[in-house]
């Protein structure tokens, strides 16, 4: 071989060598992305949120912190109540710790898909529509909703006398939904005012801002109390709710993991003690 034809032999392999090399960095295929920039849920990145929980050593736990006596903040500031004390045992049980995220309902499935929180427990009821975009744990409460008035209110009875009226209710709950899809249609125009927390919506009641809300009686109890509020509940409860811990979709570990942990505590009696602390009575599920 001519010491040209070496020179342009050499030249072609070390190109060949480069093209290689270049392919090689660039050859992992990129985990895929929604329109937010985050990693989709259920990606090779992100499958397993169990292994992450376990290696950062905690649980992040998104919640409102204003619904008492389900979650809120004490006098210390810290984050109390019924949600706050499972979330703390299953965190527990799952050898981590529970770091609790507060925010608005309406903004807390938003940040589950985002990846904010790795579960909320924060009284989010059991839908059909939510289990398309979330998975649940088994229930672990059962929830009566009961119309509220004003303690002299003696016209509304039940939802049928919401037509012409002012009904305040939770924004992006459930309820808000039910009064929307399922109350509206039955009984004819009336107004929805929508809260973001539940005191708001009990002072205007009070005071005769809105005619009536909707809620179940564990929750206002405390608030009731507390501020003397003159309402009432009136007739019988409108429907029944379950509420589970909600977690991404695809990630059986983590669901697993939380459900064997509300069993467990259910049968060595940790979730009796709980419940009882916060409402005086019996589990109801």
């Amino acid at each position: 071989m001519s010491t040209k034809s070496k020179k342009l032999f050499t030249t072609v392999t070390l190109l060949s060598a480069i093209v290689i090399a270049l392919a090689g960095c660039g050859g992992k295929t990129a985990q895929p992305s929604d329109t937010t920039g985050n990693k989709t849920p259920g990606t090779a990145a992100s499958a397993n949120s169990l292994e992450q929980i376990k290696k950062s050593g905690k649980l992040k736990v998104g919640l409102m912190g204003t619904y008492a006596p389900y979650n809120f903040l004490n006098d210390k500031h810290e984050v109390d109540g019924f949600d706050a004390d499972v979330a703390k045992e299953v965190a527990k049980r799952l050898g981590v710790q529970a770091e609790f995220i507060t925010g608005e309902f309406s903004g807390l499935i938003e940040g589950l898909q985002k990846e904010k929180y790795d579960a909320l427990v924060s009284q989010v009821t059991i839908t059909d529509d939510r289990k398309k975009t979330m998975d649940f744990s088994t229930p672990y409460i059962k929830n009566a909703v009961n119309v509220i008035v004003k303690a002299d209110n003696t016209t509304i009875k039940s939802i049928d006398d919401f037509k012409g009226k002012k009904v305040g209710v939770g924004l992006g709950t459930n309820d808000e939904k039910y009064l929307r899809e399922t109350v509206l249609p039955k009984v004819g125009n009336f107004e929805i005012a929508t809260y973001n927390d539940v005191i708001t919506s009990l002072t205007d009641l009070n005071v005769g801002r809105i005619d009536a809300t909707i809620n179940n009686v564990f929750a206002i109890k405390p608030l009731v109390e507390k501020n003397n509020f003159k309402i009432k509940t009136v007739g019988q409860p409108i429907k029944e709710d379950s509420a589970g811990i909600a977690i991404r979709k695809n990630n059986p570990e983590l669901l697993d993991a939380i459900n064997k942990a509300l069993a467990d505590m259910k049968s060595d009696g940790t979730f009796k003690t709980i419940f009882q602390k916060w409402f005086g009575v019996d589990p109801n599920i």
